[in-house]
């Protein structure tokens, strides 16, 4: 874990080396004061060396202008250093998100997703900043104003050095606790991004069911969550300040009592006593930078464990012989697949059926039977446990998923669009395609003459999720989406279920069109929308139970039949 946070360093060892050496130069021009205090008490003063001690406050002074510009440029480059490597870590973890498959977001909230990306990766940059400042500096800090103490009186040194074991033992006991705790609060604070973040996007399902006291309950539930994890950490670490600053303290106290003594024994004079007392302070201040640094080097060892937690995750990876394909024919084969969540409940059984280029294949049957996981395993998104899926007459593992995928259209009941301009969000299904291809996709979708009574026309922002559309409107644009894809094989996964009865009628103008040529899987509600398809499987339990045209179907009055008579009773 160390050797792989240390590893981010790499690209900024120049600016880390310069504030390093800031950071030193800035803790040795701290031991002036007390050499000079020394100076003047034992020297200076006593020999009436006055212009010498203007001298010498004139030199600090120069110094001291010295240090602040060095604590400007440890403040401001270090912190820039940081963010440059949460830069780093943040597009590291956002090329891997990518890469991830349908079933890690299946389990992951994209308010804690998003937690990770942010408020871990802040933890990890300000970490990365302070932490080798403080723990190299303060080391040689610590190390340096000992050598200098010794120098004053070796014995009244090692006495007051005698405290530091006691505080290294009750440090190393202490934070183990403190650790657990912000590890407990890092994770609540993810919990209550993705409360908050499932909130606000679903603000409009809310309102309309009048839930509101509903979602505020969910939300106080996870903020107290918070508050009781946040108030552990707070607990532990208060824990660790208090008892690590009282040990602290009793440092000044042996130097004022040792100190004493030995002032009295004639061991050490008034003026050496005096530096000592002056120059302790080397010693303790970097010993509370220390303590004061440990909540933030939890946080940041915390965030940094969830950010490898992240990066370790298996992304999607091709089979070692997978080759690109440019365009595929679309003639689809499925081998005896079984397919399962990976709790191990399987959803899929021995699947067997066989779609010819250029057909229009309909999958029917109870929610879920298994309809929509059997088309999402011909683009690839989860992967088979048994059995196997041909596309051209090549095995799905022999094809890299980028290339197959390129050749799949998918339109969906719950549409995507982007909070962008209609342009952008048309371009989406190619992006190298030019203005003219972009209109020609929008007419074929029945989208184009809406989109020019716009103000904006095409360059429209649509809102998120393409809130300032209507239903139908959507469903166009992701039509013209895929349009201008114009992709070999496409599959409609209860595409029009959600529109009236008279947008679908329109909309499905758009889908016939968009079929036409292409092979096609219809995953459907309305069994009316695929009478005319080829052929026409049921899918129940995770199994095909029937197969046919629509008429084959209706004649042996089984599953479908029912379905198909219910539907146009309901609809008489």
């Amino acid at each position: 874990m160390l050797k792989r946070f240390l590893g981010y360093y790499k690209p900024h060892k120049k600016i880390l080396v310069l504030d390093m050496l800031a950071s030193l130069s800035v803790a040795l021009l701290g031991i002036l004061y007390p050499i000079v205090t020394r100076t003047m008490l034992n020297d200076l003063i006593p020999n009436k060396q006055y212009n010498m001690i203007i001298i010498a406050g004139l030199s600090l002074f120069v110094l001291y202008f010295i240090r602040m510009l060095l604590n400007y440029f440890i403040q401001y480059q270090g912190h820039m250093m940081g963010v440059r490597m949460q830069g780093q870590m943040r597009s590291e973890m956002f090329r891997h998100l990518e890469k991830l498959p349908f079933s890690f977001y299946d389990n992951n909230e994209t308010g804690k997703i998003m937690s990770r990306m942010t408020s871990d990766l802040n933890d990890i940059a300000e970490l990365a900043h302070h932490g080798p400042e403080n723990f190299l500096i303060t080391g040689i800090t610590i190390v340096v104003s000992f050598l200098y103490l010794t120098s004053i009186d070796l014995w009244l040194t090692l006495i007051v050095f005698a405290c530091v074991p006691v505080l290294v033992f009750v440090s190393l006991t202490l934070r183990k606790r403190m650790r657990d705790a912000f590890r407990e609060s890092q994770a609540a604070i993810a919990q209550i991004n993705g409360s908050l973040q499932s909130s606000i996007a679903g603000i409009r399902v809310t309102k309309a069911f009048t839930n509101s006291d509903k979602e505020t309950e969910k939300f106080e539930e996870g903020n107290a969550q918070f508050m009781g994890a946040r108030k552990n950490a707070y607990k532990a670490m208060g824990q660790f300040h208090s008892v690590t600053t009282m040990i602290t303290d009793v440092f000044n106290v042996v130097v004022l009592i040792a100190g004493g003594l030995f002032l009295y024994g004639g061991k050490i004079n008034f003026a050496d006593y005096s530096a000592f007392i002056v120059s302790i302070n080397l010693f303790l201040g970097p010993v509370n930078t220390l303590i004061r640094f440990m909540e933030q080097f939890q946080n940041g060892v915390a965030g940094f464990e969830r950010f490898v937690e992240i990066m370790e995750t298996e992304p999607e990876t091709d089979s070692q012989n997978a080759e690109a394909v440019s365009r595929l024919e679309g003639e689809i084969e499925f081998r005896n697949v079984s397919s399962s969540y990976a709790e191990g409940k399987e959803v899929l059984r021995n699947i067997s059926l066989s779609i010819k280029k250029g057909k229009t294949f309909a999958l029917v049957g109870p929610s879920g039977g298994g309809k929509t996981t059997l088309c999402h395993l011909i683009p690839h998104f989860y992967k088979i446990t048994g059995g196997d899926i041909l596309i051209d007459g090549n095995s799905l593992k022999s094809i890299t998923m980028e290339s197959l995928r390129k050749n799949i259209g998918i339109v969906q009941q719950d549409i995507y669009l982007f909070n962008s301009s209609i342009r952008e969000n048309i371009l989406y299904g190619r992006l190298d395609a030019s203005d003219e291809e972009i209109v020609a996709a929008a007419k074929r979708a029945n989208i184009h003459d809406y989109i020019m009574s716009l103000e904006d026309c095409y360059d429209t922002v649509i809102g998120e999720r393409g809130v300032r559309l209507s239903g139908g409107q959507k469903q166009r644009l992701c039509i013209a989406r895929v349009f201008l894809k114009n992709p070999p094989i496409l599959i409609l996964d209860e595409a029009t279920s959600a529109l009236d009865n008279a947008t679908e009628i329109q909309i499905q103008k758009a889908l016939d069109e968009l079929s036409e040529g292409r092979t096609t899987i219809v995953v459907a509600h309305r069994l009316s929308t695929i009478k005319n398809a080829d052929e026409i499987a049921v899918v129940d339990n995770g199994r095909i139970t029937e197969q046919g045209t629509h008429e084959q179907l209706l004649e042996r009055n089984g599953t479908y039949a029912k379905l198909y008579k219910q539907q146009f009773r309901e609809m008489s």
